[in-house]
């Protein structure tokens, strides 16, 4: 009896962020399935510590390359170079599947159907951090992040909040679904709490917003520290003087640095999914975040939320939790708890089912024209509430 083949998967990703961290989580999480996948990056070289965490994954095959992100100054150039590479890349690899993580390379003439992974995108990350709708120099952006979108057999979001955005800014597309990202929980194992706050992200990105710790870090009597990137890709730094600097940390810098701290803290504008709360939250700490219905989706009561430019009101949620150490355990296994059901296992398995669905309708879906689906209200709209602290 002849072996059944192995399922191929063309996935793209980019270095620069959480869309590696994800697609690194992924690939473990499909490591047990009978698969073969090709990565293909873009961004930014790989560091050894990305490349140590896919090392050894059964059935993949690594192509690097430096092309632009389509989010970045004056990409076309590089988006139209990478989509010919990733047709070069496809015809030798002669993939089951395309998986983007990107959003023009949609519109090129795949001969698998694609499934595409809305992570975010620039016109929701405009509106939420300037209140206002992005400029016209982002028309180009919206006509290749629409054409992507249109023609993508799926479109997956983390979350319903992100899935309505992408509806709402580039719609309509064929098919869309919310998969939850996850991270392993034996990666992010708590230790004995310290008496300090910790926060991470891209410190130039003002939809981290982690910048306004540096306005309260005096008003709270425990030390705030923050890891990450200072230097913006397209040029300018970004300085702190009161919260404590570490700058960007390896993955197991982080672990180490999550497993002591006590709160957590992410007031962020703009946050589809956010998995460095999840990191935290699996690490043992208790949850500080911006009140904005991702990460309420998310999270629902296991975190304590600040509205993002209310600097009084994060100062003093801060120092509540500070003086309350029994509020603060119960917060933090609370998240702890909720953090179970973002798990690897639950991600792995709806992308695979995702797949071999797509497989399977390739015949009805893969050259249909993109129409607008009616989707019932529960798939979209999903049970939450605002739940903004105004104290503890």
């Amino acid at each position: 009896m002849m072996a059944m083949q192995p399922l191929r998967l063309l996935i793209t990703t980019d270095t620069v962020g959480g869309v590696w961290s994800y697609t690194s989580e992924l690939l473990r999480a499909l490591a047990s399935r009978h698969c073969e996948v090709l990565l293909a990056t873009m961004g930014a070289p790989l560091s050894s510590s990305q490349r140590a965490e896919v090392a050894g994954i059964p059935g993949l095959t690594l192509k690097e390359s430096l092309y632009k992100l389509e989010w970045m100054d004056d990409p076309w150039a590089h988006v139209d170079a990478s989509g010919t590479w990733l047709m070069e890349l496809a015809r030798d690899f002669n993939p089951d599947i395309v998986h983007l993580n990107t959003f023009s390379h949609g519109a090129l003439p795949w001969k698998a159907p694609v499934l595409m992974v809305g992570h975010s995108c620039v016109l929701s990350w405009w509106q939420a951090v300037n209140g206002t709708a992005a400029p016209a120099t982002w028309e180009p952006y919206r006509q290749r992040v629409q054409a992507g979108l249109a023609h993508a057999d799926l479109v997956v979001a983390p979350t319903y909040t992100m899935l309505n955005a992408l509806q709402t800014y580039y719609g309509p597309f064929r098919e869309g679904r919310v998969i939850h990202n996850a991270r392993h929980p034996a990666d992010f194992v708590p230790r004995a709490k310290e008496n300090f706050i910790f926060s991470m992200g891209r410190v130039w990105d003002e939809a981290k917003n982690i910048q306004i710790l540096d306005q309260i870090a005096s008003r709270v009597s425990w030390p705030i520290y923050v890891a990450g990137e200072q230097q913006h890709p397209n040029g300018g730094q970004v300085e702190l003087g009161k919260v404590r600097t570490l700058g960007p940390l390896d993955q197991e810098e982080v672990r180490d640095w999550l497993a002591r701290a006590s709160i957590f803290v992410l007031p962020a504008r703009y946050e589809p999914f956010g998995l460095a709360p999840l990191e935290a939250a699996l690490a043992g700490c208790a949850l500080v975040l911006g009140d904005i219905a991702s990460l309420v989706e998310v999270w629902g009561e296991a975190a304590c939320y600040v509205p993002p430019d209310n600097a009084p009101m994060l100062a003093n949620v801060l120092q509540n939790l500070v003086t309350r150490p029994d509020h603060r355990q119960e917060l933090a296994a609370a998240a702890r708890v909720r953090a179970a059901r973002y798990s690897p296992e639950v991600m792995g398995q709806a992308y695979w089912q995702a797949y071999n669905n797509l497989i399977a309708q390739a015949d009805a879906l893969s050259w249909v024209a993109p129409k607008k689906h009616t989707f019932p209200a529960s798939k979209w709209q999903p049970s939450y509430k605002s739940t903004a602290t105004t104290g503890l």
